[in-house]
């Protein structure tokens, strides 16, 4: 068996062990990419750790440090708890201001595992006092979050526009955030509205609130913002305004806002350090490795011609995003999925001729994204551990589970509608 072989093989066993146990995927991906590159494909030790995204790390880690410090100090707590009180009263719109709040939150940098660690406990906690089903309730927070996963300043967006930058496919950082944002909208709300939200908009419920801190232990927010919240607002506001005037590098800025707070003492840099996805960063960063020796080895390639092997200009779009969302139901979306897809987009579209690019790579996105709040995510078991004690827990992860699964086809569909009929979305 020869190198380019053994390497598709090993990123077959990296994906199956990601789907089916709990060893971490980075770990063992590195260590597949030392046995393949040194001992098989006659690489020396230094080249295959030359595929460390050390660039990727940093900004991951800079960014993941500042919105730690936002979420360790109470900042993004209170900003939440103050929104959920303009629905006044009125039951269905609860769960869009959630998804509204989830939406903005994930957007400006925590992501959308943070995001939703943030609303579950909130949101569940509202929609069992009001009785809002906690599906729905999960299922805004989740796709609320999501549907901001690809912004810049999220660690997912991050990781997807980095690695589209290094295949040529750099400068779509917009098409890929808007795209996303728009079929996780047209597909929830569309759900929403169609099985029960209409009914839920009728409902009023004039009673108090009582909305909990974001760790769920019921505690009365602060009434105002204190001087450590301000000076977290104004810091991230500054950084959000010298990256999009000034083209300042988000990662670097984040680490230098980071420190900023910490001398200030308006954050705690080593509760910061405890709160980062450490997990997530470096299964990104292993699963990269992995895909370098991949490169070097003729393995991309193979798994390319694979792909154009099962594909037509006129299914690709369909077919990916089924692919990218049924292996999204078990494994990581941003640290295994998208990391493994992405490289093979270019060498795809040419070998199947007149398709665009951008059109594979956004089914790809989006396909990967969408089926994230099912019962087996991060995004839905934090819904599900969040849940009111009254709600049957059964039922909750089979609904969810059902729903994560409804959405590899939803997602096909969609992105085949989106991408290869209509041909929207693919430049803003």
């Amino acid at each position: 068996m020869d190198a380019a072989t053994l390497s598709l093989v090993a990123l077959a066993i990296a994906i199956v062990v990601s789907c089916t146990i709990r060893l971490h995927v980075g770990f063992l991906a590195i260590a597949l990419a030392w046995i393949v590159g040194v001992y098989v494909a006659d690489m020396s030790a230094r080249e295959v750790m030359a595929g460390f995204p050390t660039r990727l790390f940093l900004t991951l880690a800079g960014v993941t440090l500042l919105f730690s410090q936002a979420q360790a100090n109470g900042t993004l707590d209170l900003i939440a708890q103050k929104a959920v009180r303009l629905c006044r009263g009125n039951v269905g719109l609860m769960p869009m201001m959630f998804f509204a709040l989830s939406f903005v939150l994930s957007s400006i940098g925590p992501g959308s595992i943070a995001s939703t660690a943030l609303m579950a406990p909130m949101g569940m906690a509202v929609a069992g006092q009001v009785g809002i089903p906690a599906f729905w309730m999960a299922v805004m927070i989740g796709h609320g979050g999501n549907a901001a996963a690809l912004s810049p300043f999220a660690p997912a967006g991050i990781i997807v526009n980095g690695v589209m930058e290094g295949i040529g496919l750099g400068g779509h950082e917009l098409a890929n955030y808007l795209n996303n944002a728009m079929a996780h909208i047209v597909v929830v709300f569309s759900a929403y509205l169609l099985f029960g939200g209409w009914k839920l908009l009728s409902r009023r419920h004039d009673g108090a609130l009582a909305v909990p801190s974001a760790d769920g232990s019921g505690s009365a927010p602060p009434s105002e913002f204190g001087r450590n919240h301000w000076l977290t607002v104004g810091v991230i506001g500054v950084l959000l305004t010298a990256v999009v005037v000034l083209n300042v590098d988000v990662g670097l800025g984040a680490f230098a806002c980071a420190v900023v707070l910490a001398l200030l003492k308006a954050g705690d840099e080593s509760e910061a350090v405890n709160r980062m996805p450490w997990r997530v960063i470096m299964m990104v960063c292993g699963v990269t490795v992995l895909i370098s020796v991949l490169d070097e080895t003729g393995g991309l390639a193979l798994f390319t011609r694979i792909l154009a092997g099962i594909s037509t200009p006129d299914t690709v779009t369909a077919i990916m995003a089924f692919t990218t969302g049924f292996i999204s139901i078990y494994s990581s979306t941003s640290g295994v999925v998208l990391p493994a897809f992405l490289p093979t987009v270019p060498d795809l579209a040419q070998q199947l001729g007149d398709v665009n690019p951008l059109a594979i790579a956004s089914s790809m996105n989006i396909g990967a994204h969408l089926v994230d709040v099912s019962a087996l995510s991060t995004l839905g078991a934090l819904c599900m551990a969040a849940a009111p004690k009254h709600e049957d827990s059964r039922k909750l992860f089979n609904n969810l589970m059902i729903w994560g699964l409804s959405m590899t086809l939803v997602g096909s569909a969609i992105c085949w509608l989106f991408f290869t009929v209509l041909e929207v979305g693919l430049s803003y």
